[in-house]
């Protein structure tokens, strides 16, 4: 999927029902994330929920794998990947993903809490070197 996709198929959606159902079936589509991956290194903090993340940058364009213990925040972590996944390290610091959110519609339905988690999500990812 790309980031146009996401738009369009957001923008096809009306109530913000919709909008968490659509969030948590994509959600079910994040790769199986590594059991051993699950600790505290690769633990997100500032995230209400339990969120886990893994990066690879065998080819100089990233790959990242996440996993979280709550339906919305996996549907979240998908959108994430679509944003950075298979991009340089100048492309991701360039990538407004906040932004991105907020075209999407997302901004206004996510609680402060999740805006918060979202932000440690991807201060993690631009933070990379």
């Amino acid at each position: 999927m790309t980031t146009e996709e996401l738009k369009e198929n957001f923008a096809m959606l009306g109530e913000d029902d919709e909008k968490f159902s659509y969030i948590i079936e994509l959600g079910k589509q994040l790769p199986p994330y590594p059991n051993d991956k699950r600790d505290d290194a690769h633990k997100i903090y500032g995230c209400s929920s339990n969120v886990w993340f893994d990066v690879d940058n065998a080819s100089g364009k990233y790959s990242f794998l996440f996993d979280s213990d709550a339906l919305i925040v996996r549907g979240l972590l998908y959108i994430i990947g679509v944003i950075f996944n298979g991009k340089s390290l100048p492309e991701i610091k360039s990538i407004d993903a906040t932004k991105f959110f907020d075209e999407l519609g997302l901004k206004s339905i996510l609680s402060n809490q999740r805006q918060v988690g979202l932000l440690s999500i991807i201060k993690k990812i631009k933070d990379l070197n």
